[in-house]
């Protein structure tokens, strides 16, 4: 179509709206700005779904207003088709709680699966597994043909460059490649996993790499969402399993500075479920959404909340000085079993807060209390 306004169909269950040449309320000036904001992204648009009312149940296609009728890329036009969603990342703990939402919802799961990491996807019966790498995407168009979307988890918190794992490769690169594969393979719908904190002149280089990342989304020509999670929390995570494992084994618990500093966790069902929602939404095309619980708490106050959870009536603490940390990560930060880097450091000084009620209205979700969500983690499995 040549005018500024086109129409969208439930495209193989995915849901979609109509995109009007208006700025969407709510969304980002200029689509986030930048070199290449004036991709899809900028001035993102309004979007209404007419007639359909609720989003189709259980990733299942619901034609419901005569829209079969219209032409779309690989539209099917059976009443009820369960839709294959191609995952990246999938092996990770956001992205097996991701895979088994979408698979509990009723949506067929493709996964890809880097070489050595099978194990991580065990029970996961009902799963396509495709090897392979996101480094390395020329044998993926195939295996993207025929899905309905793609969901991109790939991502990295720690930079090992002896191994060529870096922010480069891991955020940016394979965010390009997914993309060219999903062109390549004539996948519209794209939802992409970034982090809370990304912005163009962050300090830290994990946080750059993210809006690099964005930036080839938001200029892309597919249908995409963007999710910035504050600490996501769950049982396997590597932060409050942290926390809890230390609570329960010491008699103190060391505290990097004096622990003001805040973050906004979420439970890790409450972001599976986001993506979800967000591929029934059509309200969530060309969003980006800051992700993270219900409220901020210090440091020190969400130890002493895993602690309630643990049965603790008090968690003694003992508070090590963040310069002396700062500077010993800085002489041997590059070790690899040392527990913390200069950029985990400046993220936790920066802190992780936002207001996340656009994430918790669009995609009707009702927000948790980190209380609820720590007392199903930490209780009996």
């Amino acid at each position: 179509h040549h005018d500024r306004s086109r129409h969208i169909t439930h495209r193989d269950g995915i849901a979609r709206g109509r995109v009007e040449g208006e700025n969407h309320p709510g969304s980002e000036p200029g689509g986030g700005g930048g070199a290449l904001g004036k991709g899809r992204g900028a001035g993102r648009h309004q979007y209404q779904d007419r007639e359909h009312g609720a989003p189709p149940l259980h990733g299942l296609h619901d034609i419901r207003d005569g829209l079969a009728s219209e032409k779309s890329e690989a539209t099917c036009y059976d009443s009820f088709v369960m839709q294959r969603i191609f995952v990246t990342g999938g092996t990770g703990f956001v992205g097996r709680n991701v895979v088994r939402a979408l698979a509990s919802r009723g949506f067929l799961v493709r996964c890809l699966v880097r070489p050595g990491s099978e194990s991580d996807l065990k029970g996961f019966e009902s799963i396509d597994r495709v090897p392979g790498d996101i480094l390395r995407p020329d044998g993926l168009i195939s295996c993207a043909e025929g899905c309905a979307a793609i969901v991109n988890l790939v991502g990295i918190i720690r930079e090992h460059r002896a191994r060529g794992v870096t922010f480069d490769r891991l955020h940016v690169r394979a965010t390009e490649n997914m993309l060219a594969v999903a062109k390549a393979a004539g996948v519209k719908r794209y939802v992409q996993m970034s982090a809370l904190g990304t912005r163009p002149d962050a300090r830290s280089a994990y946080h750059r790499s993210k809006w690099q990342a964005e930036e080839i989304v938001r200029a892309s020509d597919t249908d995409w969402t963007i999710f910035r999670p504050s600490i996501v929390f769950g049982r396997g995570d590597e932060f409050i399993s942290v926390l809890a494992t230390m609570i329960r084994r010491y008699p103190v618990v060391p505290v990097l500075g004096d622990g003001s500093y805040r973050l906004q966790p979420i439970a890790v069902e409450q972001v599976a479920e986001g993506f979800v929602q967000a591929l029934r939404n059509p309200l969530s095309v060309g969003q980006t959404y800051d992700v993270a619980g219900p409220q901020p708490y210090r440091l020190v106050e969400i130890l002493d909340q895993i602690g309630t959870a643990l049965g603790r009536a008090t968690v003694r603490k003992v508070h090590v000085p963040l310069g002396a940390v700062r500077l010993a990560t800085r002489a041997v930060g590059w070790l690899p079993f040392y527990p913390v880097t200069t950029d985990q450091l400046t993220m936790l000084e920066e802190e992780s807060v936002t207001d996340p009620s656009r994430f918790y209205r669009d995609l009707g979700i009702m927000s948790e209390p980190l209380a609820l969500g720590l007392a199903r983690m930490l209780g009996a499995p």
